[in-house]
């Protein structure tokens, strides 16, 4: 038997939650409360449960488990966009990064590049007035921006001495937190030259209530606080208008999808023709870990688009090698773009039976539309 080999650049997942992979089969049982109507807000209740319950060895094991997978998959590096920072109560740890550490330790264990991203939650949403955290939310949540960024500080000069561990920023969406800590935080991004993420316009909900509080949709509210830009990455994008899209291309913003997340949560679906046809960059993250598996991130991105537009002609078309495309921009969503990390190969094995006999000049659209994690036959060196 011959044995047939590729190399390709590896896949930078921009978005991750580690904990979230023990949410696999949980997150799918009925919840009673919410009957025919479990959507998103209702997954959050089995979610913060999963939170409430980790400690800083229960986080290392997961993510472990999770970046052990990620590496083997075809992954290159992760974005960990972090946001259970403190003991159950919300006190805050002797060690005030002690779960991030437990992070960095974990992706350093199993041979995965990390960037850290700490997101800032103050609130459960606003309705008139700051709501206060759920239950299994406090642990999530700072009093004032300062102590959050002051964290991020500490964190950021630690990572300087860690070897394949970066440290970038996110407010976690505007519904946790007020508009003046967008502007501080998108501020403190400039001025130390980190990239910056932030949920925004997944659900519905989120859009009517960002429009009660402030009179405008979430992307107009992170422009007037100066949070786009070119090393902004929006998370989702389900849901947005023209002037939304227009928004983004003009700052340069990049939107990070999580295709399998949102057909997971019941989100909808990323308009990626109409993003790419303004010129927005897209990239790609594994979100809640339903599937830790690129190449099912790149086909459902391919796939939806099909099926929406009822055309042939997707985001593979578009771009000219989609996997490439994904790869380029998830490098410049984590702040990667020309350095070691952006360098790391795979190789796929060709005798693979979904893409056993596909001629090399094909090979990328097989990747984006008939591939999966199996077919990774050496992934990054450990």
């Amino acid at each position: 038997m011959s044995e047939q080999s590729a190399v390709i650049p590896a896949m930078p997942n921009v978005h991750s939650h580690a904990f979230q992979l023990d949410l696999r089969g949980i997150g799918e049982r009925p919840i009673p409360e919410a009957h025919a109507h479990d959507d998103f807000w209702s997954w959050r209740i089995a979610m913060f449960a999963l939170a409430d319950a980790l400690d800083p060895d229960s986080m290392y094991d997961v993510a472990s488990r999770l970046y052990s997978q990620m590496r083997d998959n075809g992954y290159g590096v992760v974005g960990e966009f972090h946001y259970v920072h403190h003991q159950s109560d919300g006190t805050p740890y002797d060690e005030p990064n002690e779960m991030a550490f437990a992070l960095a330790r974990a992706a350093q264990d199993v041979g995965l590049p990390i960037v850290l991203i700490p997101a800032a939650y103050h609130r459960n949403g606003w309705d008139g007035e700051d709501r206060p955290p759920a239950d299994g939310q406090r642990r999530f949540c700072d009093p004032d921006v300062e102590s959050f960024l002051a964290r991020v500080e500490a964190l950021r000069l630690w990572s300087a001495d860690q070897q394949n561990v970066e440290v970038a920023v996110a407010a976690h969406s505007v519904r946790a937190v007020p508009s003046s800590w967008l502007s501080a935080i998108a501020a403190y991004s400039d001025e130390h030259g980190l990239v910056r993420h932030v949920h925004a316009h997944e659900q519905r909900r989120e859009l009517e209530e960002t429009q009660a509080e402030h009179g405008c949709s979430p992307i107009e509210l992170l422009a007037e606080t100066g949070f786009l830009g070119k090393k902004t990455s929006i998370i989702h994008g389900t849901h947005v208008t023209d002037h939304d899209i227009d928004l983004l291309a003009a700052s340069n913003t990049i939107v990070a999808a999580c295709p399998t997340t949102e057909a997971n949560l019941g989100d909808g679906y990323l308009p990626a023709m109409r993003y790419l046809d303004a010129g927005v960059r897209l990239a790609v993250g594994s979100d809640s870990q339903v599937r830790v598996d690129p190449f099912e991130e790149a086909r459902e991105m391919e796939t939806v688009a099909r099926r929406t537009s009822e055309l042939r002609v997707g985001p593979h078309a578009a771009t000219g090698d989609l996997w490439s495309y994904l790869v380029e921009n998830g490098h410049a969503s984590l702040g990667l773009t020309g350095s070691p990390v952006s360098e790391l190969k795979i190789e796929l094995d060709l005798d693979d039976p979904q893409i056993a006999g596909v001629e090399a000049s094909d090979l990328s659209a097989a990747l984006s539309t008939c591939a999966s994690a199996s077919v990774v036959k050496t992934p990054i060196s450990a």
